[in-house]
């Protein structure tokens, strides 16, 4: 499904040049659940940025699917991440003042999907992640392991090929936090593809493929 090939990506701000990621080859096979590891600072979240087109290479190819996306038109670019990609944070990133359902349909909302049809594909994509009980509550009624669950949903209401999971359980207790391993581990059994960050050694052992990075670096 991925194809990445020696990428380079540096940043300059303030007059300092960071390399964030220097010189990563790796490939995800369609199904994998992969884990990418190390300690902050080295390129993790820069690494999945790229993969998710939210930050462009300086130097390398990416290819999904066979296509080289460092090719792709600025709007090509937002329908492949509107059309393929699901994102979880790990500060969840809900609209406070929208409902749970609400917050999961917006994608769609915003991709011109029928008000009837999205609250039917958001209601679905709740009830996947057993939070069909909170479709009414707004953010700041639910708990964080609620909140993580609903902000699951919205990545998943599209049926994407692949969720990006950045930090996912990193504002959670250990309990929820492998409840909501526990999710997205079924979710790929399910067949999604998962790539996600996390500097946690329990939650790494999750994932079917590790991949540690140090310096900007894959080992």
């Amino acid at each position: 499904m991925i194809e990445l090939v020696d990428i380079h990506k540096s940043y300059t701000e303030k007059g300092m040049h960071t390399v964030a990621v220097n010189g990563v080859t790796l490939t995800v096979a369609q199904g994998e659940f992969v884990a990418i590891g190390g300690r902050s600072g080295c390129g993790k979240t820069t690494l999945l940025n790229i993969v998710g087109a939210l930050d462009k290479v300086d130097h390398g190819l990416y290819k999904f699917e066979g296509k080289d996306v460092t090719t792709f038109s600025r709007k090509r670019l937002t329908q492949f991440r509107k059309g393929v990609m699901g994102y979880v944070f790990q500060s969840f990133n809900l609209l406070p003042e929208l409902t749970a359902l609400e917050n999961v349909a917006l994608p769609l909302g915003l991709a011109g999907v029928k008000r009837r049809e999205r609250e039917a594909l958001a209601t679905t994509a709740l009830e996947r992640v057993e939070m069909s009980h909170r479709l009414r509550h707004v953010p700041g009624r639910l708990s964080g392991g609620e909140q993580q669950r609903v902000a699951i949903a919205r990545a998943i209401v599209h049926n994407p090929k692949l969720i990006l999971a950045d930090e996912p359980t990193g504002n959670l207790d250990e309990q929820t936090g492998e409840s909501v391993m526990q999710l997205l581990t079924s979710l790929n059994k399910g067949g999604t593809t998962i790539m996600m960050v996390t500097h946690d050694p329990q939650i790494l052992a999750y994932a079917s493929k590790i991949v540690q990075m140090r310096d900007g670096k894959n080992l």
